[in-house]
């Protein structure tokens, strides 16, 4: 997963300098020349955790561009350096679906956010143990019929798919709901969120802004469903240029003249906004023969038949997760803390009430096949149980 992590040792110089600038828990990681310092509150506060940086070099502090959605109550906490430009950062006394997070401080991500940036940056992700079933992004030319696909999925399998909610910077309809049919925002909140790197793709239209943020389609992935995105080709590839891991789809006419045809027996559009579609799809056609875009092609040339293959083609990529599953067996643990083992290997040391000394045990926490990642989720976490934590933990 990368080169392998630097070693690190804190001289007492630089622990003087770490703790004449804080006070309450932290701890102090060093990666090449610089120190990352992560620091929560002893007093519970939920706004109070920083990062901060010293450059070993210019002997200073920086405080650095903080990304993605970062934890609360940081009241104590471990960190372990993996080989990936990531902090593992270990929540304590906390249960374990909401213990585990990654400060990413020399990832692929963040180096790309620093050129933008043009300072330093950091990116908070949440752990997630197990895989989730990848996201399905579905695009293809106005008027292929997609929507349609899309509509007669979610109607046959409510319980199985989802679909993320966009932002948009225009006001709603009459009708439309907040968090239903849009996340409806303002334009300078929009404008930062797109800057902080937290929305997958997005676009301007007729002077508003639309997008899908990373959040909306996580929160679909946490309730269990797989989420689908509806998107133009160029959404697309910037969806595609991103750390989110999803199924790329593309829907096409069986010819240039069938499309023309159903653009304009739908009879609602003037022949100057058709004209328009047609050239928006003819482009759309082309950009999606780019190599590496879309993992699929279906032909809509009749619908059920068109339906039928996305459907072998979804439950062709369904495999279950045991670790996924088994996951929600272990959720009541308390974290007490963590040492690092050989090979992505990380023992927590946990227990069921967070007091009882009787019912201590060990977890293994597994990070050798992470996927994601900040601004989103960090998921692939594999944990598997060396002791009793009761009978819930039987058979991981």
């Amino acid at each position: 997963m990368g080169e392998e992590a630097p070693e690190y040792v804190l001289n007492s110089l630089e622990l003087a300098a770490c703790d004449s600038e804080s006070t309450g828990c932290r701890t102090a990681t060093i990666v090449g020349n610089k120190m990352y310092v992560v620091e929560g509150s002893e007093d519970g506060s939920k706004s109070w955790i920083n990062v901060k940086i010293f450059d070993k070099l210019t002997r200073s502090w920086v405080f650095p561009t903080v990304l993605g959605i970062k934890p609360v109550q940081l009241k104590g906490h471990s960190t372990l350096l993996l080989k990936n430009g990531q902090l593992l950062i270990v929540k304590m006394d906390s249960t374990l679906d909401g213990c585990i997070w990654f400060l990413e401080v020399d990832s692929p991500f963040v180096k790309e956010q620093k050129k933008i940036f043009g300072t330093e940056v950091v990116a908070w992700s949440k752990g997630v143990i197990g895989n989730a079933p990848k996201p399905i992004v579905i695009s293809g030319p106005s008027g292929v019929g997609k929507g349609t696909l899309i509509n007669k999925l979610m109607k046959e399998f409510p319980s199985r798919y989802g679909f993320s909610v966009s932002h948009t910077t225009r006001a709603p309809r009459e009708k439309e709901l907040d968090g239903v049919h849009y996340h409806f925002t303002e334009r300078s909140i929009m404008e930062k969120d797109i800057r902080d790197g937290k929305f997958l793709e997005f676009a301007s239209v007729h002077g508003n802004l639309y997008g899908t943020s990373i959040e909306a389609v996580e929160v679909v992935t946490d309730s269990g469903k797989r989420c689908i995105l509806d998107i133009d080709v160029q959404g697309a590839r910037s969806v595609r240029a991103s750390s989110l891991d999803a199924i790329f789809i593309f829907i096409t006419p069986p010819s240039f003249e069938e499309l023309e045809k159903r653009l304009r027996a739908r009879g609602t559009e003037t022949e100057e906004q058709v004209q328009k579609r047609l050239r928006n799809a003819r482009a759309e056609l082309d950009e999606a023969k780019s190599p590496g875009l879309f993992n699929h092609i279906l032909v809509n040339d009749d619908l059920e038949s068109c339906y039928g293959n996305l459907k072998k083609l979804l439950a062709s990529d369904e495999t279950a997760d045991p670790l996924y599953q088994s996951s929600v067996k272990i959720l009541k643990a308390h974290v007490s803390g963590m040492e690092s083992k050989a090979d992505h290997r990380t023992l927590i040391h946990c227990s069921a009430s967070g007091t009882n000394a009787a019912t201590n045990s060990l977890l293994m926490l597994d990070t050798s096949s992470l996927k994601g990642g900040a601004p989103g989720r960090t998921r692939g976490l594999g944990v598997y149980a060396l002791g009793s934590l009761g009978d819930g933990l039987n058979g991981i």
